[in-house]
């Protein structure tokens, strides 16, 4: 059935995303609280108009190149059919580049305008719709699911019927546990960073892997006392070293004061998970020195929602 478009436009924002928190390759999502920011209205004028502020905004495409224009098109298809024209404001506030899910974002926030845009879109695509189409442009669960459902999440893929399908569960983040990010200023692109990790890793360290990624999902809800062992990683992070050497140093130094230290997603930026007041926050500040930015940041307990425009 084809798509009756709303007129009126529609904004929506989208949390930063922290993927792997250390031993969750591919498999363990945060949601943090900053946000891009996305409004579209549907045009009766053939193609696409975009405009684009704060990060990124030079590099950005805006045409139908645009990551934001790609997956409401996925999404309008999915619901029936595209409008003859779209305009698109983004604001970026989410750093590119550095491991806190921009390209998530980007889709998410595509995905929920394009249901926001259509009559009836919350009835004719689910959260768990979206997640398959966001999963299928993503490549890999973990940010998007996140950036759909907010806190932390255990994302995975199945093979349903022939076709890879991603499903998520969702964990309530306890209250007492904050998020510092160390964010660089030059970026690692996430193809790079896959493209150093081996084959194979030793049996042992797939053991010590697994326990931890299994220990962090009862850290991140109940015992952040035990966040430092759970993030603990030795399936990926260290074979990304060379991209990023100052990170690397930030985070062993961080470890072995004994903070709960990680490289966000693909890095660079090196999130901290904590429950310390300000005053701790400004000690790990001055740790880290001054080839980073330090961004205080909460949990975001929502994902992906609709704002007034």
């Amino acid at each position: 059935m084809k798509p009756t478009f709303k007129a009126q436009p529609m904004q929506v924002q989208v949390p930063a995303t922290s993927a792997n928190l250390g031993p969750g390759f591919d498999c363990l999502g945060l949601a943090l609280t900053m946000f891009d920011r996305y409004i579209a209205q549907v045009q009766d004028e053939p193609g696409v108009d975009v405009d684009v502020t704060g990060e990124g905004a030079d590099d950005v495409p805006r045409n139908d190149k645009n990551l934001v224009i790609k997956a409401m098109y996925k999404g309008f298809e999915f619901l029936g059919g595209k409008p003859r024209g779209i305009a698109l404001r983004q604001l970026n506030v989410i750093p590119h580049g550095r491991g806190l899910g921009s390209s998530a974002s980007a889709i998410v926030g595509g995905l929920s305008l394009a249901r926001a845009l259509v009559l009836g879109g919350n009835e004719r695509m689910s959260d768990e719709a979206m997640l398959v189409l966001a999963n299928e442009m993503e490549g890999h669960p973990d940010n998007v699911a996140t950036a759909i459902y907010g806190g932390a999440n255990i994302a995975w893929q199945d093979m349903q019927r022939g076709a890879t399908v991603a499903q998520s569960v969702h964990i309530e983040v306890d209250a007492r546990i904050g998020a510092l990010a160390f964010i660089p200023a030059t970026s690692v692109a996430t193809s790079k960073a896959r493209k150093m990790l081996p084959e194979s890793i030793a049996h042992s360290d797939a053991v010590r892997n697994s326990s931890n990624a299994a220990l962090l999902v009862h850290a991140l809800a109940q015992r952040p006392d035990l966040l430092h062992t759970a993030t603990q990683d030795f399936l990926h992070q260290s074979y990304r070293k060379e991209a990023m050497p100052q990170s690397f140093a930030l985070l062993t130094k961080l470890r072995n004061a004994g903070v709960a230290a990680f490289i966000s997603g693909a890095g660079p930026t090196v999130l901290v998970l904590h429950t310390g007041g300000p005053s701790e926050a400004e000690e790990l500040r001055r740790a880290a020195g001054d080839k980073f930015t330090a961004t205080e940041l909460g949990i975001a307990r929502t994902g992906a929602s609709l704002i007034s425009a």
